[in-house]
């Protein structure tokens, strides 16, 4: 019995490290828009993102232009964001991570990923289910104690073939549904086969959500660690 559901949980770990390998490769470069839609109004951004493995990540925001040139760093466990108005750099702290992301539904964290679905979590496959036509497993992923990350608990639906996220749930400390996050409109971008449209959808407000499209994606080009520091966010373009 412990042998059975210990090979399980490393089973589970596996597969939710394909999946993060598969979006994120050893380095990403991409384009992207961010569509916030509420009910009475909505609003479009374009970014610029690059990352390399789960450690450096930096995101500049092109448009609106009175966003233009905001940069968001993340450095290991550090997240820092330059704001071009104020000329400095902020550190953000943990306390942060669970907040709206430039007024859209996506946290700080689920944008510069200061947690690691990998390694911050235990992760559980619950069982199987079908969404767009794809056989997908059905993972429970349980934060590992002491581990500061946004979330109590996050079930995770992956493509059993191509090792795609398409359907995330995230729940609050009294288990409680926050957001939900479809995948859709899977195609080949580059070297590999993604979903390209994500749809962010609060539980508890009607009418509200944020879609974001990647526009265009460059996997494993090299990028030198240099690249991911406060300097260089002053003079992203």
């Amino acid at each position: 019995m412990f042998s059975f559901f210990s090979a399980g949980a490393q089973d589970a770990k596996e597969i939710v490290r394909k999946a993060d390998e598969k979006m994120r490769g050893a380095t990403m470069q991409a384009e992207i828009i961010i569509k916030t839609v509420r009910p009475t109004w909505s609003r479009e951004m374009q970014c610029k993102i690059w990352t390399k493995g789960n450690q450096l990540s930096m995101i500049l925001i092109q448009s609106p232009a009175k966003d233009k040139g905001t940069v968001f760093l993340k450095k290991r466990k550090e997240v820092w964001n330059w704001m071009p108005v104020l000329e400095r750099n902020i550190k953000l702290p943990p306390s942060m991570m669970s907040q709206s992301w430039m007024g859209t539904d996506f946290t700080n964290d689920d944008l510069v990923k200061e947690s690691s679905v990998v390694e911050d979590y235990n992760q559980t496959i619950l069982g199987d289910t079908v969404i767009q036509n794809k056989s997908c497993y059905i993972i429970r992923m349980i934060p590992k104690p002491a581990t500061a990350v946004v979330w109590s608990k996050v079930i995770i639906c992956i493509d059993k073939t191509d090792f795609l996220e398409l359907n995330n749930r995230f729940f609050d400390d009294d288990g409680q549904l926050i957001n939900t996050m479809n995948s859709y409109d899977i195609k080949l971008m580059h070297d590999r086969i993604i979903p390209t449209r994500f749809e962010m959808i609060p539980a508890d407000k009607k009418g509200q959500k944020t879609i974001m499209i990647y526009s265009n994606i460059q996997y494993n080009k090299p990028i030198d660690d240099n690249f991911f520091s406060l300097e260089k966010m002053k003079t992203l373009k």
